[in-house]
């Protein structure tokens, strides 16, 4: 009796093995495409991010053990617009896995299927860490959050269509969620709309176009590169001259500038969140927008 019971223990363990394995194991190169596959792929994918949510994400250090991931992957998904550029290359080298080289059926650059923004005329060092195909943080604009669900539903029926029912109903549900949420935010941003912002970086360039806010600057002379005293002063002067409702800043740049300017000025700082678990608030794709209405309207 008890050996019968361990031959039902033991085949129950096979089973439950060989339906794990069955998962697509997806790669996400930051943490808001993996919360995009988990809502839509469900129990049928294993998806894992590289990158954390609280860092820079022009910055990730390659690990060793990204390697092993890639190694068993059978999709990668990343954000592109050439924002991976400095270590998803090298790391996919490595790897050796033809299955997710770009080009091929397990590849999914995500900026390809955008409308980007500030697409620079010229391409020169001169203007800073310019990305050639457009701004990459496209993702900070609800509408191509509806995109690119779309983009990532298409690819894992691609991958799996046994599952086809299931990844269809799923995005049809996340949708009709989205959607409601889009109402909200537009209406408690509507009061800000046509308002002038400053930002620090250029992370959301695609939010404030998306509710109709207007950039008066940033603090940065060109992306990347640290703040001046000669420009910090100058931002100080427009500020005065024109007004600004924010100086908007990212969780992991350093934030003397932005204070000093907010001491000089009386501008509301706000540090926003750009990622999933950039905050411990921002736990998912829908809590990291929730988060950064919340902070504009605090």
């Amino acid at each position: 009796m008890k050996r019968k019971i361990l031959i039902i223990v033991f085949i129950g363990l096979l089973s439950l093995t060989s339906v794990v394995e069955a998962r697509l194991r997806v790669l996400a190169s930051y943490n808001y495409i993996a919360d995009l596959v988990e809502k839509i792929g469900g129990d049928n994918v294993k998806v894992t991010p590289l990158a954390k949510g609280y860092k820079d994400p022009h910055y990730v250090t390659p690990r060793p053990s990204f390697i092993a991931k890639m190694r068993k992957a059978d999709l990668l998904i990343i954000n592109g617009g050439q924002l991976e550029i400095g270590w998803i290359p090298p790391i996919l080298k490595k790897a050796n896995n033809p299955r997710i080289n770009p080009g091929n059926k397990g590849f999914l650059d995500l900026f390809s299927f955008i409308d980007g923004i500030d697409v620079p005329k010229e391409i020169s060092r001169a203007h800073g860490d310019v990305h050639p195909d457009g701004n990459p943080h496209f993702h900070l604009d609800p509408e191509n959050i509806l995109i690119i669900s779309g983009v990532i539903r298409d690819k894992l029926i691609d991958l799996d269509l046994s599952h086809k029912g299931i990844f269809t109903k799923r995005h049809k549900e996340f949708v009709e969620k989205w959607r409601k949420k889009m109402s909200e935010w537009e209406k408690a941003l509507e009061k800000f709309s046509g308002k002038n912002v400053v930002q620090y970086h250029k992370n959301f360039d695609y939010f404030l176009k998306s509710f109709n806010m207007k950039q008066l600057g940033t603090l940065e002379p060109v992306p990347g590169i640290p703040p001046s005293t000669k420009h910090i002063l100058e931002m100080i002067e427009v500020i005065n001259n024109k007004g600004a409702e924010f100086i908007i800043h990212d969780v992991y740049h350093m934030k003397k500038p932005s204070r000093f300017v907010n001491r000089e000025t009386g501008v509301k700082l706000v540090v926003l969140p750009h990622d999933v678990g950039s905050v411990d608030e921002a736990i998912d794709i829908v809590s990291l927008f929730d988060e950064i209405v919340r902070r504009l309207l605090k």
